[in-house]
């Protein structure tokens, strides 16, 4: 009997391989469910698409003068001075502070002549101290000829020696010599006066042209010197005036470039401080000659007309115009193909060699359609529904534009401010009412 009661407590092998399978089945029939409810909705759904605003590219210099060829440089005044005292001398007064109009001869600053207008008055005395010893010399010339005349009358009846008459005679040469000894000594006197007057004069600082005044470089109670002989306790400029209505560009252009520019030739100018802005301006004059260093040639530009916003030592990038240079313009659109294969192998492009090449650009794009990404400018292009990365090559930014050098053709497509998450590859839905390809 309690063989039996222990059988009964017995677990069969069998039983326990049988258990696992029981709660097993129905986990792998949820898991499939599972699946298939994904499969299903991604078969629904399809791939992410995002949602892009674009622009077409349009063709660069449709509507004006071709571009031959690209600078940079820098606006300059013609007439720029840093002004300085002819003396040295410690500054009692400063008129003028930065921004402001200054005429011509305008007094800028003053510098203290007290020891100035001492020797002036020294000077002066020592002339009235020439003029009395010069009275009293003519007195002794005239009783010296006087006596003189005598000497000779009785020389002439023999009453007097020859030696005394010798004597007589040098007494007048020598009183006429110190009368004109006299007289240069009143000369000097009054070189020395106008020498001091000259020195009061230079205390007084003056614009040397009507200007702006764009740098105050010292303070009242300051040492000032057209040399440093004080070391750095002496000022050697007081403010540097520029002339604003003589304005122009310099711009160094590469060597090979140069027979592209040539005097009156029109240009396109763009401060890089107003990229929007498009300036008239024209060639005046080629430098002839050029840097061994940097293998380039300065060009001078004026503009057609000058503008409060136009400041000294601006940046600005210039385009040089050519409407009839028909084969030049050729010639960089067979240089711009030839780029746009060398992208599309490469991948990447150098924007200042293109500006320095003088390329023509190709193509014009809306500047928000333009991103940096590893290093490289590049702009995402509709094909086919889907954004494909495109390296490209800028140039000249105006109007909210920028000019495309290479990269890029007239007709295709272009994301504007593409998504940082927008890759190459990406399915995308163009949402500004033109589907595009």
């Amino acid at each position: 009997m309690a063989d039996r009661d222990l059988s009964a407590l017995r677990i069969d092998p069998a039983d326990k391989r049988e258990r696992p399978r029981r709660w097993l089945l129905p986990l792998i029939i949820v898991a499939a469910g599972l699946a298939a409810a994904a499969g299903g909705w991604w078969l629904v759904a399809g791939p992410a698409v995002v949602e892009v605003r674009t622009a077409l590219v349009e063709a660069a210099g449709a509507d004006g003068p071709a571009a031959v060829l690209n600078a940079s440089g820098y606006v300059t005044p013609r007439r720029r001075a840093t002004v300085s005292s002819k003396i040295t001398g410690r500054l009692i007064e400063v008129r003028i502070e930065e921004g402001v109009e200054v005429e011509a001869n305008e007094v800028l600053a003053r510098l203290d002549d007290v020891d100035e207008r001492a020797a002036l008055r020294a000077a002066e005395a020592e002339i009235e101290v020439a003029v009395a010893a010069r009275r009293e010399l003519d007195v002794e010339l005239a009783d010296a000829t006087r006596s003189l005349g005598r000497i000779r009358a009785l020389q002439a009846d023999e009453v007097v020696s020859q030696d005394a008459l010798d004597q007589a005679e040098t007494r007048v040469e020598a009183a006429s010599t110190a009368l004109d000894r006299a007289a240069a000594q009143i000369e000097s006197a009054r070189a020395q006066v106008e020498v001091t007057r000259r020195n009061i004069a230079n205390c007084v600082i003056r614009a040397p042209f009507a200007g702006i005044v764009v740098s105050k470089d010292a303070q009242p109670g300051e040492m000032v010197s057209p040399v440093s002989a004080g070391g750095g306790f002496t000022r050697t400029g007081i403010a540097t005036v520029v002339d604003m209505a003589s304005l122009e560009i310099e711009v160094d252009v590469n060597e090979a470039y140069i027979s592209r520019v040539t005097p009156g030739q029109r240009i396109e100018a763009v401060l890089d401080a107003y990229p929007d802005w498009k300036i008239p301006a024209s060639v005046i004059t080629v430098i002839p000659t050029a840097d061994r260093q940097k293998a380039t040639v300065q060009v001078r530009i004026g503009f057609d007309r000058l503008d409060p916003r136009i400041l000294p030592d601006m940046g600005v990038r210039v385009t040089f115009l050519d409407r009839e240079a028909s084969d030049t313009a050729d010639k960089d659109t067979a240089d711009t193909d030839t780029a746009d294969t060398d992208t599309a192998d490469k991948g990447e492009v150098d924007a200042d060699d293109a500006s320095e090449a003088g390329q023509a650009p190709v193509a014009r794009v809306p500047a928000t359609a333009v991103i940096e990404r590893d290093g490289t400018q590049i702009v995402l292009v509709v094909q086919q529904g889907k954004a494909r990365r495109r390296a490209v090559r800028c140039g000249l930014k105006g109007d909210g534009t920028l000019e495309i050098l290479a990269g890029l053709r007239a007709g295709e497509r272009v994301i504007l401010s593409p998504p940082g998450s927008l890759r190459d590859g990406d399915a995308v839905q163009v949402v500004d009412g033109d589907s595009g390809s």
